[in-house]
């Protein structure tokens, strides 16, 4: 079953459909490791985040197994049972994060113009909370979340808030947490709360312009992160193995299309 390139319409969810039949059918063997990043997207013909988040979802149904600094092994398939995960639902978490950032970007420039002392004072209160969940070890996603909620709520519309609310708890799901488990350290979170005294500084001035710079560069720096290789190229080896041999015919027509 040779690789299809995708229409570029299409979303994670036929990317990981292709990915995972192929898998099924043999063509990427238990225990070999799947060809780069760089090469998928090319041989199916999308964007490497779009290929990302197939992988992602894929990872989360445990078609395949992520090392960091290794590469991206097929594993044995999961049981019936267990292989009916639906994330039908799913938003991609890369697409979030640049909705997000044309979003809060706004809400925070209008953040700016129109928030009182009270509201930057409860955004820095979310902060320091963020800043001390951090500290003790704790992951901070709840003083995150109340720290962009405060910033709609410097609005003084409810409707605002309650989009930051969905657009937060969206980036919950398995995909995303997927996505964040390999790329979470206390030095990212640490990063976070700096960038989000910036965006706290930005408010106490009063500059809507740069209140939403440092909203957008702020969700730009996570986009980067979440879309930075998650595996090494594999290394070439000289190897005369049947499966080696298979795999780079399955997927040699593919790139000649692509």
């Amino acid at each position: 079953m040779p690789i299809q390139a995708i229409e570029p319409q299409r979303l994670y969810r036929q990317i990981s459909g292709q990915l995972r039949a192929l898998i099924q059918r043999g063509e990427f063997p238990i225990g070999s490791r799947l060809p780069a990043e760089r090469d998928l997207a090319v041989q199916l013909g999308v964007s490497r985040p779009s290929l990302r988040e197939a992988l992602i979802a894929l990872e989360v149904e445990g078609y395949i197994e992520v090392r960091m600094g290794s590469g991206i092994y097929v594993c044995e398939p999961p049981a019936p049972q267990e292989a009916g995960f639906d994330m039908s639902g799913e938003e991609g978490p890369l697409e979030l994060i640049r909705a997000r950032a044309l979003v809060e970007g706004e809400i925070a420039a209008l953040a700016a113009k129109v928030g009182r002392k009270r509201h930057f004072d409860a955004v820095e209160k979310a902060i320091d909370a963020m800043e001390a969940d951090a500290a003790a070890g704790v992951k901070p996603l709840d003083a995150d979340r109340l720290f962009h909620i405060r910033i709609a709520e410097a609005t003084g519309n409810s409707v605002l808030v309650g989009v930051v609310r969905r657009l937060f708890d969206a980036r919950t799901g398995p995909l995303f947490d997927q996505l964040h488990s390999h790329f979470e350290t206390p030095r990212v979170w640490a990063q976070a709360v700096a960038e989000h005294r910036v965006v706290l500084e930005a408010l106490r001035s009063k500059d809507p312009e740069a209140a939403r710079a440092a909203m957008r560069r702020h969700m730009d720096i996570g986009y980067k992160r979440l879309t930075s290789s998650l595996m090494s190229a594999p290394k070439k080896r000289k190897t005369s193995d049947a499966s080696s041999r298979s795999r780079r015919a399955t997927i040699a027509p593919a790139r000649k299309s692509a």
